[in-house]
């Protein structure tokens, strides 16, 4: 068996996870790569979400019953260790959607609705980059022909990092907000925030991060980051599929206007007009992901108890021996950073002329799952020249027997197709 510097106990871990016991295709072993498109989840998370709705589930926030005071304990108390992980300095900058897709719909609504100064409109602009999931592409298209603003963004270099040798002119004095991703989910590159966020502040704009591809793999430091808006979702965290988070600065929130109406948002309602209750509940109209915030509570326990920075460590060690096995298979492909620094653990490669998505049902067949498509990405593949990629992506209960099997399934692959 290797060994690497690093690694968690994952003999232990993978005790937890039910799903990583699974045979498929006759009694093969499952070997799971497709962590940056969902995450297994323990069985802590299980046990808190059957017993939520076995002993607690009650609507929240409306009722003067035992079950209502302690449903509403529990999604609140979810609130609290969201903030907690995220080092947010209030609870109430902590909104709960229902994925990271609507958050950032969340931040571009509420901006397109907004008065002066933070109103998007004709006269402004919005920055993006090239290596953005749709979800922080498409929302953004739609203000812009919705108001007239003009649409931005940084393209990338040839080894799959930003350019940002022209930040100066992509992020001007009419820039309202810069929204990009802090980990790229098909290029695993980290991106440079620090020099995004300071020029965006030197000409007022607002900042917006999608986190979805970073909150489960390391600390997640939303002061340090010093953005606006940070979003990311519960199922990439071992937490339920449902459940997404934006935080948002307190004093934003205030200022901004609400994207939903209805139930529990609203502070007064009379035929003529309506006020609005405070962040959190003025964006989290009518019933909430209760039960799945109470899942993402518990899974947010589970990485604690593990510890970010161990995470963060096990997956560098990880990623570092995928680069280098990967790098040995003739033909082969990767998209993206070629070294394990300053990039996650998803890596995305081409196979020859092999069509990934052939490349993928091989693989099934052999037991070992991974993603295959333009990951949500596709200006990515557009900007390299490929239809498609396969990605492998790897959590904290995988292992580097799993990244032998993928490249052993590979040499197969590749015998497969001549």
């Amino acid at each position: 068996m290797t060994q690497l510097p690093g690694l968690l106990d994952t003999e232990a871990i993978r005790k937890d996870f039910p799903v990583l016991e699974r045979q498929v295709h006759d009694g093969r072993k499952l070997v799971y790569l497709d962590n940056a498109a969902t995450s297994q989840k323990p069985r802590q998370v299980l046990d808190a979400l059957s017993e939520y709705y076995e002993r607690y589930n009650a609507n929240v926030h409306r009722g003067v019953h035992v079950l209502a005071e302690e449903a509403t304990a529990l999604y609140e108390g979810a609130r609290d260790k969201v903030a907690a992980f995220i080092n947010a300095p209030s609870r109430d900058e902590v909104i709960f959607t229902k994925n990271a897709s609507e958050s950032l719909n969340l931040v571009a609504n509420m901006l397109g609705w907004a008065d002066e100064p933070y109103r998007v409109d004709s006269e402004t602009e919005i920055v993006i980059t090239e290596m953005e999931h749709h979800s922080n592409i498409v929302p953004w298209q739609l203000l812009a022909q919705r108001t007239g603003a003009k649409l931005k963004w940084f393209g990338l270099t040839d080894d799959g990092r930003l350019d940002l040798s022209n930040i100066d002119e992509i992020i001007t004095e009419k820039t309202k907000i810069v929204s990009f991703v802090l980990v790229s989910n098909i290029l695993g590159t980290f991106n440079p925030v620090e020099a995004i966020v300071r020029r965006a502040q030197e000409v007022g704009a607002l900042v917006c991060i999608d986190a979805s591809q970073a909150a489960p793999h390391m600390p997640l430091d939303v002061q340090a980051l010093q953005a606006d808006f940070v979003a990311f979702t519960g199922h990439k965290m071992c937490g339920p599929t449902g459940i997404g988070v934006l935080w948002g600065r307190q004093e934003l929130l205030e200022d901004l206007p609400p994207f939903l109406g209805g139930g529990e948002m609203i502070e007064t309602v009379s035929m003529h007009s309506s006020t609005y209750a405070p962040a959190p509940h003025k964006f989290e109209a009518g019933t909430p992901p209760i039960a799945q915030a109470v899942g993402l509570g518990a899974a947010i326990d589970y990485l604690n108890s593990i510890g970010m920075d161990k995470i963060l460590a096990h997956e560098h060690a990880l990623t570092e021996y995928a680069v280098k096995r990967l790098t040995e298979v003739p033909d082969l492909r990767i998209i993206g950073p070629t070294t394990a620094e300053e990039r996650g653990a998803a890596i995305s490669f081409t196979l020859g002329d092999i069509h990934p998505h052939d490349v993928g049902q091989v693989l099934d067949e052999q037991g070992i799952a991974v993603r295959v498509g333009h990951h949500c990405a596709r200006p990515v593949c557009l900007r390299y020249g490929i239809p498609a990629t396969t990605r492998a992506s790897f959590y904290l209960y995988s292992t580097p027997a799993e990244i032998d099997a993928l490249v052993d399934g590979l040499e197969h692959v590749r015998n497969f197709f001549g």
